[in-house]
């Protein structure tokens, strides 16, 4: 009983992130590798839990380069470009289309756009990792109800 509850607010969960387009296709095609038996039991999480540890590193880093006197717009691309393939092999759509606005003002050379855009990308990352945070443990707790 307990299992079927966790396992319909992650349904739930899952429905929201669609629907409000925090994440697309690409996630969809790692939880079906996942439930089709292609891969092993907490692939997805394991995917997820890459990409935020990655994320937070790449965004720390961005932030350190727009705090420097004079940026190097160079570097920041890089970042950018970085975060935006990371985003895109995870399915993190909104976070992916943050860092695609992020790219006028690094090639403007714009500190204060690209301090915008920072934020931007820092909100839209807090709020997917909020939620692949949330599935992780509804996960883990539907994975402790099941039988051994």
């Amino acid at each position: 009983m307990a299992a079927a509850a966790l396992r319909a607010q992650l349904n739930a969960l899952l429905a929201n992130m669609f629907t409000t387009g925090m994440v697309d296709e690409q996630f969809q095609q790692l939880q079906s590798l996942q439930e089709d038996g292609g891969s092993a039991s907490g692939f997805v999480a394991e995917v997820a839990t890459l990409f935020i540890d990655d994320a937070d590193r790449i965004i720390a880093d961005i932030a350190a380069l727009l705090d420097q006197p004079v940026v190097d717009f160079d570097k920041v691309d890089a970042h950018v470009h970085q975060l935006k393939g990371s985003s895109s092999s995870v399915g993190a759509q909104k976070v992916k289309l943050a860092c695609m606005h992020f790219r006028q003002f690094y090639e403007a050379k714009s500190k204060e756009g690209c301090l915008m855009a920072l934020a931007l990308v820092r909100s839209e990352f807090c709020d997917v990792r909020n939620k692949f945070q949330t599935m992780m443990q509804l996960e883990q707790q539907i994975e402790a109800c099941s039988p051994k």
